[in-house]
């Protein structure tokens, strides 16, 4: 029997990103607010973190609104029509069901409808994990346009009385379509797990743990509905992290797969323009552009010290904010790589637009 020929769509050779979008929250939560509910300071939070304010969502703004604003944006920077997209990508950690996805909620709001959505679940490298997803669907062909969106509500999933993470967390959504291009502006995505570090950072309780405690709340029939209620919040998930053993992976093992993502788009860190590392921490930024030898002529951003953590919104807020400000970055070479809960990582190259 001769074997079948099956029609596959052609391959295009470039891509590159065609416009950027940001939502930045709107409340600004100080160090002195911080320190009503953990024993710390202003100075020592700085020191630490390098952090002096973080930016806080509203209890009426959720992921998918924050979500539709920067994708907005996003799609008037790169002069598409949401009903161009062949997908639509959201990674964030906080939309508040399993499932449907924020995604295919986003997909609507913006009339992107029938195109593919789906969320993706990579923490702080979920931003670097999309840009790799949607570079490769364009230039398999399986898409014409894709916008990739990382978004956080993470105050939302906070204990303001814990001390390990808490404090750094902020709220916020960046936006990016890709589509192609007549010159490479997307280099190779360099991404993976460590789930060996699975529990470094992460939830304090599951869904079901919530479950049970209620289940055995309401089976006591000695309990008051205040007391099977104060039952059920006191294991609601919250997020939690070994900070030490974050910051030792994050400071050695990042600085290598950066080299790698320079390596793999066959360009040297004086090549670049910008250098858009995850927020997660001053210091940890500081020591990747130590370890990387990044010279002076290489504008590093430093969001996180007025905006906080944001996780997977943290690199495209951080790049919308650099173009902002030194608009000649624009046409340049950007490394941007993401790490966190996983332990997961990802990182490329890229043109900014």
């Amino acid at each position: 029997m001769a074997n079948p020929t099956l029609n596959q769509t052609a391959l295009r050779d470039k891509t590159a990103i065609l416009g950027l979008g940001s939502y930045r929250a709107e409340l600004v939560v100080t160090n002195e607010d911080v320190c009503q509910w953990i024993d710390s300071s202003d100075e020592w939070i700085r020191q630490r973190t390098g952090i002096i304010t973080r930016l806080r969502a509203p209890r009426e703004i959720g992921v998918v609104e924050m979500a539709e604003a920067a994708a907005r944006e996003a799609l008037a920077n790169a002069g598409i029509e949401a009903s161009q997209l062949g997908a639509v990508i959201v990674s964030t950690v906080t939309h508040q069901y399993a499932t449907p996805s924020a995604a295919a909620l986003l997909a609507d709001r913006l009339g992107a409808t029938p195109a593919p959505a789906f969320d993706i679940s990579a923490a702080c490298a979920g931003y670097c994990y999309g840009i790799g997803q949607g570079d490769a669907l364009v230039r398999s062909g399986a898409a014409d346009y894709v916008l990739v969106v990382g978004v956080e509500k993470l105050s939302d999933v906070i204990d303001n009385h814990e001390r390990t993470i808490s404090f750094l967390l902020g709220d916020g959504a960046g936006a990016a379509v890709i589509g192609p291009s007549e010159t490479s502006g997307i280099g190779p995505t360099i991404w993976g797990s460590d789930g060996s570090k699975w529990d470094a950072i992460g939830m304090t309780h599951s869904l079901l743990d919530v479950r049970d405690a209620s289940l055995a709340a309401k089976n006591d029939g000695g309990l008051t509905a205040g007391a099977i209620a104060e039952a059920e919040f006191s294991l609601w998930p919250t997020l939690r992290q070994d900070g030490q053993t974050v910051f030792r992976w994050a400071v050695w093992e990042m600085a290598k797969v950066a080299k790698q993502a320079l390596e793999a788009a066959g360009v040297a860190a004086a090549d670049l323009a910008a250098f858009v590392p995850h927020q997660a921490n001053m210091r940890i930024i500081d020591s990747l552009v130590k370890e990387l030898d990044l010279p002076e002529s290489v504008v590093v951003a430093r969001d996180i010290e007025d905006t906080g953590n944001t996780s997977a919104a943290s690199i495209p807020l951080a790049t919308c904010r650099l173009l902002k400000e030194n608009p000649e970055l624009s046409g340049g070479l950007s490394l941007q790589i993401g790490f966190g809960a996983g332990l997961v990582f990802g990182a490329q190259v890229v043109v900014l637009p």
